[in-house]
């Protein structure tokens, strides 16, 4: 099982009995937070369906919910099944764990990040960052740290095989942009065989006048130049990926029924177009406007940034704050 490409929405929901389940499988140390749980029990309504690794019985997401049940004298819960092994769904308890409810503390993340490392060597830093919620560089360190090589090629979040060692790839990607500057990310991604993103990076590197690879020699300051409208590229597929999981965190209890979480959903929402949608706007932006917008927008994302780095840092830097 690929825990990246389980739609867990499309699971069959069914009732399960409480005296069944285990819990061992959760990357929260700490245990509930007895707060959430009087938060979920609160609530009004059904709360949505536990995960529960079939083969074990482990509790995958919903331990604060399972709680609740508890609480309430139930005695079954509805839930949904997955398969695959304990590896696969411990994978998945962290990702559901990082993108809905209550978030875990970057400790927990960095221990979790340390565990999918040594059960999956194959994945590329950027693949166990996406799935831990923290930065590949943090990954990449934590692997290093540990003595994890993970061999001469590593699988990224798209599934493809890459080598560790990309340079070559982003130099041939650097020559690429120079010589056709109207190719899109797509078409020098498949050209090459790296990541859009990757493609991103490096074009960047080389409008700000700096080397295609991460460790180069900054070179001089490229002249600026007006956006290529050839093909536009804004990620589709990771698009209807924040879409679907949008629609979870609209569904959680913890931000629809408080006044920040509400508004916090509304700006998540108004950022979640997708892709053709991205486009129709950079379209209809004046060409004499290009660099008032663009300030605009670096600001914004490095406000969303701060507020990312924020809650990465767990509760005591959003105290510090």
């Amino acid at each position: 099982m690929d825990p990246s490409r389980v739609d867990i929405v499309a699971l069959p929901v069914v009732e399960i009995e409480l005296s069944r389940l285990s819990s061992v499988c959760s990357p929260r140390t700490s245990g509930e937070d007895p707060e959430h749980v009087e938060t979920l029990l609160s609530a009004a309504g059904e709360l949505p369906p536990i995960l529960v690794h079939r083969p074990t019985m482990q509790v995958v997401d919903g331990l604060h919910r399972l709680k609740v049940a508890q609480a309430r004298g139930d005695t079954k819960i509805v839930a949904r099944f997955i398969d695959g092994t304990e590896s696969d769904a411990f994978v998945l308890a962290v990702e559901a764990n990082i993108r809905h409810g209550l978030p875990l503390s970057l400790a927990d993340r960095k221990r979790a990040a340390v565990r999918i490392i040594g059960t999956h060597p194959q994945w590329s830093d950027r693949r166990v960052a996406s799935a831990t919620g923290i930065s590949p560089g943090t990954v990449a360190d934590l692997r290093r740290r540990g003595g994890e090589g993970g061999g001469e090629a590593r699988i990224g979040r798209d599934g493809r095989i890459r080598p560790v060692d990309g340079s070559e790839r982003r130099r041939l990607a650097a020559e690429l942009i120079r010589s056709d500057p109207g190719l899109s990310l797509r078409q020098v991604a498949k050209q090459v065989g790296i990541s859009p993103e990757t493609v991103r990076d490096v074009r960047g590197r080389l409008e700000r006048g700096e080397s295609p690879t991460p460790d180069g020699t900054r070179r001089l300051r490229a002249k600026p130049h007006p956006p290529s409208w050839t093909e536009p590229d804004f990620g589709e597929t990771l698009d209807r990926d924040r879409l679907a999981l949008l629609e979870r965190l609209k569904a959680d209890p913890a931000l629809r029924l408080s006044e920040a979480g509400r508004i916090l959903l509304r700006m998540l929402a108004m950022h979640s177009m997708d892709g053709q949608e991205w486009e129709r706007i950079l379209r209809g932006v004046p060409p004499h406007l290009y660099g008032v917008v663009a300030g605009f927008a670096r600001n914004h994302a490095r406000v969303w940034a701060g507020f990312a780095d924020r809650l990465e840092g767990g509760p005591a830097d959003l105290a510090a704050g």
